[in-house]
C-alpha cells in the first residue's frame, strides 16, 4: 500500500488549504484514516481521524476550522483547512489503517508528508 499526499503550501493567516491523500496498491480493506502533523520544534500530534463508517474526531485546536472526509471509492482522505493560523504550520502526514490482504491483519501506513506554512 502506498500513500501519496499533496495540497500543502504557503498561505496567509485566515486562508484555506485542502490536503488530499490517495492510497494505492494491493489492499483488502481500509479501516480508519487520519491526518497527523509535526510542527517545528514540537512532537507529532494527531489532527483528525475518520472511521470507515464516517465518524470523525478532531483535536480541540482545529475544531470548527478543519474538516476531514473520505472517498471510499477513490481510497482517498481529505483535510479541508479553513481560517488557518500560524500555529497550524507543520508537516502534515496522512495515516491509513489497512489490511494488505484477507489473510493479514490491519496495519498502519504513512504518507510522505506535505508542508503547510501559514505566514503573512
Amino acid at each position: 500500500v502506498q500513500l501519496q499526499a499533496y495540497g500543502g503550501g504557503l498561505v496567509q493567516p485566515g486562508g484555506s488549504l485542502r490536503l488530499s491523500c490517495a492510497a494505492s496498491g494491493s489492499m483488502f480493506s481500509i479501516n480508519g484514516m487520519g491526518w497527523y502533523r509535526h510542527p517545528p520544534g514540537n512532537q507529532r500530534e494527531l489532527v483528525a481521524t475518520i472511521t470507515s463508517a464516517g465518524a470523525t474526531n478532531y483535536i480541540d485546536s482545529v475544531k470548527g476550522r478543519f474538516t476531514i472526509s473520505r472517498d471510499n471509492a477513490k481510497n482517498t482522505v481529505y483535510l479541508q483547512m479553513n481560517n488557518l493560523k500560524p500555529e497550524d504550520t507543520a508537516v502534515y502526514y496522512c495515516n491509513v489503517q489497512a489490511r494488505p490482504s484477507f489473510y493479514q491483519p490491519a496495519r498502519d501506513y504513512w504518507g510522505q508528508g506535505t508542508l503547510v506554512t501559514v505566514s503573512s
